[in-house]
């Protein structure tokens, strides 16, 4: 089933148009061949295709945005624990600068990647039910699949754009809402809370080692869900607070999960989909490769067997600095960062100078000492971690009883004997709060996690400092000159979408 997801990247219609007649005849004819929406949807290989596709489609986050420059750097950029050392793709300079807008590639990538997964599942969710026969136990489980999916995508865009128009039918130009007006923050959560809470019904297993949706990756994204909706800008508190510690719970109490021994099993193909994974984008190089390797290679060093070295997202030293001393997260190629490797990928190690993301790291793909890199990149890209589990149920846990439990020293702990730095114990509420909040900046790092969690709790980490203050006026270590303001706790609605679609009107505040 794992090959199945990752070689099923579209679903493609072949028409095939036999000429007979005279051409009034053709003309006239209606080609029993021609593939649609409408005529397609009737085998139970057509429901596979469909959710196959919705798979596919979470690829975006990879994908290319412009010169030197994917998708995935847009998260990084503005939370001042990444730079780029590349200066030719104006659009990331503006994030890492704050001075993006609705212009912004990046930012219209995101919202139409977004909304074309949204398209897909919305399709699978309209059509499968008609498909007949068909075993109803698959049937109901690509359903719980699909809205698992839209709740992935709405969840991505309410956090980034807060107010969007709710979709949930498939859509054509004589549709009646085909220019839809933007629905309120908390009605996109209602939705995400019913489609997960769905497709934790759905029959899934509790993991799937195939890629797939999972009832533990439900859960374990509504957890994430209600942790959010407690802080800003719903402000649900105590009682999401408490959601949230359930659920999660939920996730450690059932097993299946767990965080791995060593930092290697993360970016190691032999771990995808399993243990730490509870669900990941999948990649693989033959059908659909990581485009990730060479955009965070260091910025042509020669470090690997690709011949183009970007370098286009790289931490700041300021944020390297930060982890305590002896965390292993910060051991070179041993943990999360690397600061030398080998010349060409395979020969002398050399020092760097610099910290680099050695997370998602392809060692065969770039090579290691005496062994050439074959620059086929497989590693998939994370979205849900055991690990962010064990934090999300520290924070919300303590947040929701107004002290830390054993349980929630234990998840925290957890995270920490891992990266061999001593436990901790006996905390305040909010000193408590506040070492999970460290951990899930050190631990979640370019996972595309930190900028959300900034914006729900509207803070921001000083690392000179090791403390944390207010999301507005935090000062980007390397360059403060650039400041977080109120109008970037939401990204600007792409300019292209307002021009084409008058009903989205306001644009968010600042832009």
């Amino acid at each position: 089933m794992n090959q199945y997801i990752k070689h099923s990247s579209w679903i493609v219609f072949t028409a095939l148009i036999i000429l007979t007649g005279g051409c009034k005849k053709f003309l006239d004819e209606q080609d029993p061949s021609n593939l649609t929406p409408d005529t397609y949807y009737n085998l139970p290989e057509h429901a596979e295709a469909a959710i196959a596709a919705a798979y596919s489609d979470t690829r975006f986050i990879g994908g290319g945005a412009g010169i030197f420059a994917i998708n995935y750097s847009m998260l990084e950029m503005v939370t001042g624990t990444a730079k780029t050392e590349t200066g030719q793709n104006s659009d990331l300079n503006n994030l890492l600068g704050l001075s993006y807008n609705g212009d912004n590639l990046l930012v219209r990538n995101w919202w139409n990647g977004l909304y074309k997964e949204i398209a897909n599942t919305n399709l699978a969710l309209e059509k499968v039910p008609g498909i007949n026969p068909m075993d109803e136990t698959r049937k109901k489980q690509i359903l719980g699949e699909a809205k698992f999916l839209r709740a992935w995508a709405y969840f991505y865009l309410v956090r980034l754009f807060g107010d969007v128009p709710l979709i949930t039918k498939p859509q054509s130009a004589t549709s009646e809402d085909f220019k839809p007006k933007r629905s309120s923050t908390e009605e996109v959560y209602n939705l995400i809370i019913a489609d997960l809470t769905a497709a934790e019904e759905a029959g899934l297993p509790w993991s799937d080692p195939s890629g797939r949706a999972s009832k533990g990756a439900a859960k374990a994204l509504l957890a994430k869900v209600y942790l959010t909706m407690a802080g800003q800008p719903l402000n649900k508190g105590a009682a999401y607070y408490k959601l949230a510690s359930d659920k999660s719970l939920e996730v450690i109490r059932d097993g299946g999960f767990s965080l791995f021994q060593t930092y290697a099993e993360l970016h190691s193909p032999g771990s995808e989909n399993k243990g730490e994974h509870i669900f990941q984008i999948q990649y693989l190089a033959t059908i659909a490769g990581n485009p990730m390797q060479q955009i965070l290679l260091p910025n042509f060093k020669d470090v690997s067997a690709y011949s183009d070295e970007v370098g286009s997202t790289v931490p700041t030293n300021q944020f390297y600095q930060s982890y305590e001393p002896g965390d292993l997260r910060a051991k070179d190629r041993e943990g999360f960062f690397y600061t030398s490797y080998y010349t060409g990928g395979s020969g002398a190690l050399k020092e760097l100078n610099a910290p680099y993301i050695f997370k998602f790291f392809d060692v065969a793909a770039n090579g290691t000492l005496g062994v050439k890199g074959n620059t086929q990149p497989d590693i998939n890209y994370p979205q849900i971690r055991y690990a962010d589990v064990l934090l999300t149920y520290a924070e919300a846990q303590n947040r929701a009883d107004g002290t830390a439990n054993t349980q929630a020293y234990d998840a925290l702990n957890a995270i920490r004997r891992r990266a061999q730095i001593a436990p901790l114990a006996g905390l305040s509420q909010t000193a408590f709060e506040e070492a999970v909040w460290r951990e899930r900046w050190h631990e979640l790092c370019y996972e595309g996690i930190t900028w959300f969690d900034m914006v729900r709790l509207r803070k921001a980490y000083n690392e000179t400092t090791n403390s944390f203050e207010n999301f507005t006026g935090h000062k980007f270590p390397d360059n403060p000159t650039i400041v977080l303001a109120d109008k970037n706790l939401l990204f600007p609605l792409p300019t292209a979408e307002m021009r084409n679609n008058p009903n989205l009107t306001p644009q968010n505040p600042g832009y």
